[in-house]
């Protein structure tokens, strides 16, 4: 029987270092994938998912189940991606979709990967919160109130957010429309 996240971490705050393995065995693709989003740079998405681990390592003893454990990750990966834009001028990569689109003429592929840069180089220009709420929703697929819990914010604030930036994005892609 497979024991649940917030199971994982109550054995991990004792000392169970079995069952923080089991945590970063589930979740190390999945902080890697959002850090390198945000990033677009391997060694800096490496960087950031290994941080997020050590914080949640370090962490364990006073882990108190408030929220699932994915939206415990969240937050913490949410803070080192806006610590990292802080740190330095991030670009967002042009893999968001995980599945490319192909068509049967080189003139539509061109213009889908044309699309595609405009879309990320639109994205790139958003500030940082707003950025880290896009890809959070549209690309994670997260709900409004796990952002918001994840950016240690209100729902409203959440909708805010991503209001200007589908408007900022309606704005810069409307060749593309």
């Amino acid at each position: 029987m497979s024991l649940t996240d917030e199971q994982l971490m109550i054995a991990v705050g004792k000392g169970d270092i079995a069952s923080f393995e089991q945590i970063v065995i589930r979740y190390q693709q999945f902080a890697w994938r959002i850090a390198y989003r945000y990033t677009d740079n391997r060694s800096d998405a490496e960087e950031i998912s290994q941080e997020a681990f050590v914080r949640v390592l370090d962490s364990a003893k006073n882990y108190r189940r408030r929220a699932k454990f994915s939206t415990y990750l969240y937050k913490i990966l949410a803070n080192l991606c806006l610590d990292h834009a802080r740190k330095r001028n991030p670009q967002i990569t042009d893999e968001f979709s995980g599945e490319k689109e192909f068509t049967e003429t080189p003139y539509s592929n061109l213009q889908i990967k044309e699309r595609d840069q405009a879309v990320r180089s639109a994205i790139d220009s958003l500030p940082n919160r707003q950025r880290l709420a896009v890809i959070l929703r549209y690309y994670e697929n997260l709900s409004y109130a796990q952002i918001a819990d994840a950016m240690d914010s209100s729902i409203k604030a959440v909708e805010r957010l991503l209001a200007r930036a589908r408007h900022e994005l309606e704005h810069l892609l409307k060749d593309f429309s």
